[in-house]
């Protein structure tokens, strides 16, 4: 199948990765424009550019991959199918009925829908999660599913294991859509019970509330690591970045990675030792 990509973070990277070396190699990706990013604010592509660069695939960035003349590119790649994963922004018409449009979500829908479901099953305590392959609609992330696999949720799993392993999965149910193509997608309306919210990560997310118990503290840790990255607020205002915790013996949260304000990632022992030296 003729296929246009739209995706943006390290996930859809990991899938555009197994895309392109299938006979559903895209004929266009689509993503996000630069950002700046990181504590020096520097321009940034987004991850799916630069493997798209890589993978010699044919790019664009458009401010809005709604504006007229995106949709036109789109169109004159004349794809059979749109498939977006982690894209970032909302899609909407024309663009929304102008393809068939199949979108790689990383949940078991109906929950989780949203912008982080792999975080929010983490944090939530789920025991499992998956990845669905859904049809795109005006509703977010309500559209009918089509493929599904089931992943377990480790009790060590950080976004970083869990993602990792949902990427491999998603990829695999992408390909089993193409390889069956419309005729082979058998849609499955999501039941209108058991609807969640992944909820963009904010910095209030990120801090840990010490009024939580030491498991929901240790799982906001995992669910963050290893590219948010959780924190603890300090008595002047500032804040120290935790990367690994665990329940301690005495059901406290024990800090076991942390980062300062302007530091590197350090071992709390050494943390420990430069606050008292």
């Amino acid at each position: 199948m003729r296929v246009a990509y739209l995706g943006t973070s390290a996930f859809a990277a990991g899938i555009l990765v197994r895309l392109a070396d299938s006979p559903h190699r895209p004929v266009l990706v689509v993503t996000r424009p630069d950002r700046p990013a990181g504590r020096g604010r520097r321009l940034t592509c987004p991850p799916v550019a630069d493997a798209a660069r890589e993978l010699g695939l044919e790019l664009e960035q458009p401010a809005s991959v709604n504006d007229p003349e995106a949709v036109e590119r789109i169109a004159a790649a004349a794809p059979d199918v749109v498939v977006v994963c982690a894209f970032g922004a909302l899609i909407k018409e024309p663009l929304l009925s102008a393809h068939p449009i199949l979108n790689v979500h990383p949940s078991l829908l109906p929950r989780w829908r949203g912008a982080a479901p792999v975080e929010r099953a983490i944090m939530a305590g789920d025991l499992e999660t998956g990845v669905c392959i859904m049809r795109l609609t005006a509703g977010l992330d309500a559209g009918p599913v089509c493929l599904r696999g089931v992943e377990p949720i480790a009790p060590g799993d950080t976004y970083g294991t869990l993602a990792a392993r949902l990427e491999r999965l998603g990829a695999d149910l992408l390909l089993r859509a193409l390889d069956a193509g419309p005729a082979g997608w058998a849609w499955e309306e999501q039941p209108d019970q058991g609807v969640t919210y992944a909820d963009k990560i904010g910095p209030e997310d990120r801090t840990l509330d010490a009024a939580a118990s030491a498991v929901e503290q240790e799982r906001v840790v995992r669910a963050l690591a290893p590219h948010i990255g959780a924190r603890v607020a300090r008595e002047d205002g500032s804040f120290l970045g935790v990367r690994r915790a665990r329940v301690g013996a005495d059901g406290t949260l024990e800090l076991l990675e942390v980062q300062p304000p302007g530091g590197r990632w350090m071992p709390v022992a050494d943390y420990a030792r430069g606050r008292i030296g």
